[in-house]
């Protein structure tokens, strides 16, 4: 038994799901979703409640029940109120920038790292070592995000990299000299 299928999505106001064939639109306002999911998965929207049904209790079908509705519900959150994924950086020199829709970042490199920004995505730079990523769908943030840590990752010695706000980062021992 699938425990997060079957929960009910309440929609808040504002948002409205049409459901054509499995090819789900959601509309809210921030902006608009659509994604097709599997056909074996039966989803219901009735007034403001959306439930997702399966056809049988098979290992895939019970899998495929839960992310179902894990994504709608993404979907629903990312056009209500957006997803956000702040990241820190930690190191001498470190800083970030926005040209336009453009990352900029220095990250101890003999260049300058860009990244440019996916289509349903923006930069926020609050602070030189700070960066915001934000947008409707959870996926596509996420993804970016990762991408933006992943150009310089923390190092487990001196801890200097781009993070996650909140992420522990364990450190380890250097050498020891004799």
């Amino acid at each position: 038994m699938s425990r997060i299928g079957n929960k009910v999505i309440t929609l808040p106001a504002g948002v409205e799901i049409i459901n054509k064939d499995n090819v789900v639109t959601v509309k809210g306002p921030k902006g608009e979703l659509t994604r097709e999911f599997n056909k074996n998965i039966g989803i219901t929207v009735e007034g403001t409640e959306v439930t997702v049904t399966r056809p049988n209790d098979s290992k895939e079908m019970k899998t495929i029940h839960g992310t179902t509705r894990a994504n709608l519900n993404n979907m629903v959150v990312g056009v209500s109120e957006g997803f956000k994924k702040a990241l820190e950086m930690r190191g001498v020199g470190y800083r970030a920038q926005l040209q336009g829709s453009k990352l900029v970042l220095s990250v101890g490199k003999s260049h300058q790292d860009e990244v440019e920004a996916p289509e349903g995505v923006t930069f926020e730079v609050p602070t030189p070592t700070t960066i915001n990523v934000i947008g409707i769908n959870k996926e596509s943030v996420g993804q970016t995000a990762a991408y933006v840590r992943s150009l310089r990752s923390p190092e487990p010695y001196k801890g200097k990299g781009i993070r996650y706000v909140g992420e522990f980062v364990r450190r380890k021992e250097g050498k020891t000299g004799k």
